[in-house]
């Protein structure tokens, strides 16, 4: 009987054994892709990304309604039209890069995941498909062209996005998809208050870019709550420019007159993880902050757990 049992063990095990050793591994994730956003004003918002920001306008493979503003050769901000009964949303997906988008859809559909049946394909050779996290955001895993090149953007604030962030209800049920799934890991929180979590910054397992969960809370589940306006949702969901110097990008662009027009902070200023910041808005509201790669001050509520991103 005990050998029955034994025999029956050893089999269950290597059963498992078998079934680990088959099942698909997750692709690496390299960093962020880009943010998708809408526009209600297109040559406005033309006029910010170009112009006052400096990244270079390229053809969208994605989407012939869409426009590219290229920060370097596989980061970028996707624009497109506003759909009809947006309300204040203006934000489409967030998006990663990844070795493999078929291997990361595989990898996805063998852990429960809902996954498109198929990848999609750009002309530019990029792979591609999209996710909805458990809040409903939706979510692009992108693995660019090969021979990806960086763009004429002499003029541009930053050549790194090292951060995007979004609206988050629930920490707990969105870490089970970007934390377990993902494998994205602890860099650094805080909040307004030292006894608050405002802001929960998770970063990339491939990477030291990260995500940024915006917190808030009441009764509106997963959406947006009621009360919020455009622009305070627009603070929410945005993206972050890497510097090695605010005040000096702050400088460029206040001394070439590229501010002129443009909502923004007026000001620099140190944020609560003690590095270097400075906040501008596109015309429909979502923030741009330029944020220095390192702390310069001693960040409140948490130490950082992880590498800054690169320069």
């Amino acid at each position: 009987m005990q050998s029955r049992l034994f025999a029956v063990a050893v089999l269950s095990a290597l059963t498992v054994s078998a079934i680990a050793a088959t099942a698909p591994a997750r692709p690496k994730i390299t960093g962020i892709s880009h943010l998708s956003v809408y526009t209600s004003d297109p040559t406005a918002t033309d006029h910010y990304y170009r112009e006052v920001i400096g990244a270079a306008k390229v053809p969208d493979p994605q989407n012939p309604q869409g426009v590219r503003y290229a920060f370097g050769a596989t980061q970028f901000v996707e624009v497109l039209p506003l759909p009809p009964n947006s309300g204040i949303n203006r934000l489409d997906h967030t998006a990663y890069n990844t070795t493999s988008a078929e291997g990361m859809r595989k990898y996805l559909a063998a852990k429960g995941w809902k996954t498109p049946s198929k990848i999609s394909k750009g002309s530019d050779g990029s792979q591609w498909f999209t996710v909805l996290d458990p809040e409903g955001n939706k979510v692009e895993f992108v693995q660019p062209p090969a021979d990806a090149k960086a763009p004429d953007a002499p003029n541009v604030v930053g050549h790194h996005i090292i951060h995007v962030g979004i609206l988050v209800h629930d920490r707990a049920a969105e870490d089970k998809f970007y934390r377990g799934l993902l494998g994205f890991h602890p860099y650094w929180f805080g909040g307004m208050k030292e006894s608050k979590i405002d802001w929960v910054s998770q970063q990339m397992p491939d990477s030291r870019d990260w995500l940024e969960y915006m917190l808030t809370s009441g009764p509106s589940g997963t959406a947006i709550p009621t009360n919020m306006s455009q622009h305070d949702l627009g603070v929410l969901d945005h993206l972050s420019v890497g510097e090695v110097s605010v005040d000096t990008a702050y400088k460029t662009l206040k001394d070439g007159g590229r501010l002129e027009g443009v909502k923004n902070d007026g000001h620099t200023q140190m944020g609560k993880d003690g590095k270097g910041q400075f906040n501008m808005y596109d015309p429909d509201g979502i923030r741009l902050e330029l944020m220095n790669f390192h702390a310069t001050e001693k960040p409140c509520c948490s130490p950082f757990t992880a590498e800054d991103p690169a320069e």
